[in-house]
């Protein structure tokens, strides 16, 4: 099985984790299957967490909403709490890269990558996040016997200071400093759980 995370080469990394043990294999595959289904419905992440935090709207490539599971080209259009972007018209852009799955009688793997971006909605190239467009988040669901895991690994995250507009450099030096320091983690420690959250 191979998890295909990017190499930490600058910047800050980040990686969370939470399982949820089954007695039985048959049980752990069930239950892979809907924790499966709430990663690739990512519209629905921010009802998984049990804290305040950003909500995630899932669009297509030209930014328009969907509420489908996610697919490669597919934007996740960010609202995190405070101000937002004036490039992303309040929102941190980031595109899929990668959407991915492996199976077998031992092991299943559910995989999504995304990158900083630039805003679908304009013409702009400019980078529409507090990070810059060679960071990385990559979620992963993955069944191996009978445990299911969640996980999130950041990779060469350097605060987005190249924004042509000032108020946008200072919102993401301050937002990319927060994230570097640990005040991310909350959320997505609260996202993982919640994906292998066993409600019974």
């Amino acid at each position: 099985m191979s998890m295909d995370i990017p190499k930490q080469e600058e910047g800050s990394k980040m990686d969370v984790s939470a399982k949820t043990a089954f007695d039985h294999v048959e049980a752990a595959k069930v239950f892979y299957n809907i924790a499966r289904m709430r990663l690739l419905e990512v519209y629905n992440w921010d009802e998984l967490c049990n804290l305040p935090s950003a909500t995630f709207i899932l669009t297509d490539e030209l930014g328009n909403p969907v509420k489908r599971a996610v697919a490669e080209g597919d934007h996740f259009k960010i609202d995190i709490p405070g101000p937002g972007t004036e490039v992303g018209d309040g929102y941190d852009w980031v595109t899929v890269e990668q959407v991915y799955e492996e199976s077998s009688a031992a092991n299943q793997l559910t995989l999504i990558r995304v990158r900083p971006s630039s805003n679908p909605l304009h013409k702009s190239e400019e980078t529409a996040h507090f990070f810059k467009d060679k960071a990385t988040s990559t979620f992963t669901v993955t069944r191996i016997g009978n445990e299911v895991y969640a996980e999130v690994h950041g990779r060469n995250e350097i605060a987005n200071t190249d924004s042509s507009g000032i108020i946008d450099r200072i919102r993401n030096t301050i937002i990319g400093l927060s994230a570097k320091v640990g005040l991310s983690f909350p959320q997505w420690q609260s996202l993982v759980d919640g994906l292998v959250r066993n409600n019974g």
